[in-house]
């Protein structure tokens, strides 16, 4: 007969060493690729942590720059500080943790920003004073003085 019930042991060490070579690969593979994710995964970690940290002090200098948690007007001026009759200048102005915040004389609404600007268009040389107030009824005071020719 062509068939021989019997199995050949040759035969059936080629297929066991065939199933643990294959075993072997998959098992390598598989730790390459489980690896390749993890160290994707870290990198990614290490980069938002950077990228926080860059962020938080960018914000901390931006805090800073604007006052940080001191009671202060930042700045007050006039731009152009000197017009001619009928035109008109701009009053701008920045604080810092004010609570309030008022314009003499006054010319239109303003209230605690970081820059704010209001038009004023007056006929004489007039001197406007801008006085902040805090939370604790502390209060701090700049004058600007527009000139008109």
């Amino acid at each position: 007969m062509l068939t021989d019930p019997t199995p050949d042991p040759g035969l059936r060490t080629g297929n066991r060493i065939y199933v643990a070579v294959s075993a072997a690969v998959l098992v390598a593979a598989l730790c390459y690729v489980g690896w390749v994710f993890w160290s994707r995964a870290h990198e990614d970690q290490l980069i938002e942590e950077r990228v926080a940290a860059q962020r938080r002090a960018q914000d901390e200098q931006t805090v800073e720059s604007m006052g940080g948690d001191r009671f202060e007007i930042l700045a007050f001026y006039a731009n152009p500080p000197a017009i001619s009759r009928g035109d008109s200048a701009d009053l701008c102005y920045s604080v810092s943790n004010a609570k309030s915040v008022s314009l003499e004389p006054q010319s239109s609404k303003v209230w605690p920003s970081y820059e704010h600007c209001v038009s004023v268009s007056p006929h004489k040389t007039t001197t406007y004073m801008l006085t902040a107030t805090d939370a604790a009824g502390q209060t701090k005071s700049a004058e600007i003085t527009v000139e008109v020719q």
